[in-house]
C-alpha cells in the first residue's frame, strides 16, 4: 500500500462517515427520538467498512477482503437490528435526552457538533478494517483464522448478552431490577466487552510479523477506540449514571459485587 493509497482511502472514509452522521444528525430532529442515531451510526459504520474492505487496490480480489467485508456486514446486521428494535419501543435515548436537556435551546447545533465528534473518533474503527482487508500476505494465515475464531465468540457473546438482558427486561416482575443472570452476573457490561473484543480481529487479520506490511500495526486504533468509548466516554459513564440515578443501592450493591468490563467471578456481597 502506498503512501497516496492510504490518505486517499482515509479521506474517503472520512467523508463518507460525516456525511452519515449527518443523516443521523437529521433523523434524530425529524423524529425527536435521539435513539436513531446508534442505528444509523451501526448501518452506516458496516456499510462504509464493507466498502472499504472491496475496493480494489491491486489485481485481483483476495479471500481476506471478503472475510473483513462479511464481518463488517455481519457485525452491523445483528447489532444495527438490535438497536432499532430497542429505538422503537422507547421515546428517546436517556445518554442523550440528558446532554439535548442540558444544552436547551442550541441543542441542535450541539447535537450536530456530537454527531460529527462521533463520526471523527469512527475513522479508525473503518480504517482498521480497511488495512486488514488489504493485508498483501498471500491465503490465509494462522492470524487470519484466529481472528475468524475471535469474532465469532464476540458476535455470539454480544448476541447473548443483549438477548438475556432483554429476556430480563420483558418480565414485568423485574421492571425496576437489576439484571445479574447470566453474562450479567460476571461482568456488569459483557455487550460492551464482547463489542471490543470483536474489533481484536481486524488486527489480528491485518498485522503481518514478517514487516511486510507496516501500515497494519494501526488496525490495533480500532480496538483501543472501542475500548476508550465504551468504558471511559459513551458506555459506561453515562450509562451507570442513568441506573444510579434510576436504581440507586440496587444498583450500588451490584457494583460492588460484579466487574465493569471485564469478565470475572462476582465477589462476595461486603
Amino acid at each position: 500500500m502506498t503512501l497516496f493509497q492510504f490518505f486517499a482511502a482515509l479521506i474517503s472514509i472520512s467523508v463518507a462517515l460525516s456525511a452519515i452522521m449527518s443523516v443521523a444528525w437529521v433523523i434524530q430532529q425529524r423524529t425527536g427520538n435521539s435513539g436513531w442515531v446508534d442505528t444509523v451510526w451501526t448501518f452506516g459504520l458496516g456499510l462504509t467498512g464493507a466498502v472499504a474492505a472491496l475496493t480494489p487496490m491491486a489485481g485481483a480480489y483476495e479471500p481476506r477482503q471478503f472475510i473483513v467485508a462479511a464481518f463488517a456486514a455481519i457485525w452491523a446486521a445483528r447489532l444495527g437490528i438490535h438497536i432499532a428494535s430497542r429505538t422503537t419501543k422507547i421515546v428517546d435515548d436517556p445518554r442523550y435526552a440528558r446532554m439535548i436537556e442540558g444544552w436547551g435551546a442550541d441543542a441542535p447545533r450541539q447535537m450536530f457538533w456530537l454527531l460529527q465528534k462521533q463520526a471523527l473518533v469512527s475513522i479508525p474503527l473503518v480504517l482498521s478494517m480497511f488495512l486488514a482487508a488489504h493485508n498483501p500476505a498471500p491465503g490465509l494465515t494462522l492470524g487470519d483464522i484466529v481472528g475468524i475464531v475471535v469474532m465469532a465468540i464476540a458476535v455470539a457473546g454480544e448476541g447473548l448478552s443483549d438477548w438475556q438482558l432483554q429476556v430480563f427486561k420483558s418480565d414485568p416482575a423485574n421492571k425496576g431490577g437489576i439484571n445479574d443472570i447470566g453474562l450479567w452476573c460476571w461482568s456488569r457490561h459483557p455487550n460492551y466487552f464482547f463489542e471490543t473484543l470483536g474489533w481484536l480481529a481486524y488486527p489480528l487479520l491485518a498485522i503481518n510479523l514478517s514487516g511486510a506490511y507496516p501500515w497494519g500495526w494501526l488496525a490495533l486504533a480500532g480496538a483501543a477506540v472501542m475500548y476508550w468509548l465504551l468504558v471511559y466516554v459513551s458506555g459506561i459513564p453515562p450509562l451507570e449514571e442513568h441506573m444510579l440515578r434510576t436504581r440507586g443501592d440496587k444498583f450500588r450493591a451490584y457494583q460492588r459485587r460484579t466487574n465493569a468490563f471485564f469478565p470475572a467471578p462476582p465477589r462476595a456481597a461486603s
